[in-house]
């Protein structure tokens, strides 16, 4: 015979294990037969309820799961809250690294830009690779079904009540990782450029003249920056006092800058033999003038704009 019930059976016992198949196959069509038979029996044609009775059960699929008792999701909850913080930590950590290595060694081979983007992609490898092994890893633990000694959660692990903050982490990062990046392209434009000589040497756009003293001064300032924002961030709101350190550091940049470039000792005189309209007197003037505007309205913007947010965040 081949009907509905049989199919039923047959798609149900497929999924489980041998031993009971006899065993559920007898339960099952049992349950089927007196559930049809209820129905009928208050008048419904048997076909009909036949049909409503497997369309209750559902899918013969789950319905074994449940016989075999079978998980039917890749982590279970036993588990799962631990797989997810582990796999947040090591994503926030291991990628990030290898990145940075992968970079900076081929870099030092004299990729220079062109290194960036084999860095992110190994990068985003890594992941992949961390997020595939460690859920297949929990994967088996989970259908292991031994018991992992887990600790038990107690209140004394609830966190604190986070403390409202008017600096945010991710204004902070930012800052940071815009400084550390200038930082880093002082020396790195020295090496590595977008100006080459005819047969393919460098040509630093800074002075390298600067190297005495202002460039090295400049990025003890921009050091200093970064340790600011991390103590801003540390203390979470702007006080008058933040204000003043912001000040000087600001006044500490700005004011060389604008010295330099306005006593044309910026820029790298080299550039002009390959740059001939920065060759041209009045082109170097006009842009030492914008150069020299644009730090100045910088300055002057992040200010205004400090003393505004201190202002409100003081009051």
């Amino acid at each position: 015979m081949n009907t509905l019930t049989d199919r039923y059976l047959a798609a149900t016992l497929r999924s489980v294990p041998s031993p009971r198949r006899d065993e559920i196959a007898t339960e099952l069509r049992a349950s089927i037969e007196d559930m049809v038979e209820d129905r009928t029996g208050g008048g419904q044609d048997a076909t009909a309820a036949e049909r409503e009775v497997l369309t209750e059960l559902g899918n013969p699929d789950l319905l074994a799961a449940r016989y075999a008792d079978r998980r039917l999701q890749l982590i279970g909850p036993t588990y799962y809250l631990v797989w997810l913080r582990l796999l947040k930590l090591l994503l926030s950590l291991i990628p990030a690294i290898v990145g940075t290595v992968v970079l900076v060694v081929d870099v030092a081979d004299g990729k220079g830009f062109g290194a960036i983007g084999p860095a992110i992609v190994v990068a985003m490898q890594v992941a992949v690779q961390i997020a595939f092994w460690l859920t297949l890893t929990f994967a088996l633990i989970d259908r292991s079904q031994t018991t992992a000694g887990l600790p038990e959660w107690t209140v004394d692990q609830l966190p604190d009540v986070p403390a409202h903050r008017d600096v945010s982490l991710a204004d902070t990062i930012a800052s940071v990782a815009m400084l550390v990046l200038t930082i880093g392209y002082l020396p790195f434009q020295h090496y590595q450029s977008w100006v080459h000589e005819t047969d393919g040497g460098n040509i630093p756009i800074l002075d390298p003249a600067l190297w005495s003293f202002w460039l090295p001064a400049l990025m003890a300032v921009l050091l200093a920056e970064v340790v600011f924002e991390i103590v801003k961030y540390r203390i979470g709101r702007w006080t008058w006092n933040l204000f003043g350190v912001k000040a000087l550091l600001n006044l500490a940049f700005a004011v060389p800058l604008v010295w330099l470039v306005l006593s044309d000792r910026l820029l790298n005189p080299a550039l002009g033999e390959r740059l001939s309209w920065l060759a041209e007197g009045d082109n170097r003037n006009t842009l030492g003038a914008a150069i020299a505007v644009g730090a100045a309205v910088v300055m002057v913007w992040e200010l205004i704009d400090t003393a505004t947010k201190t202002r409100r965040q003081a009051a």
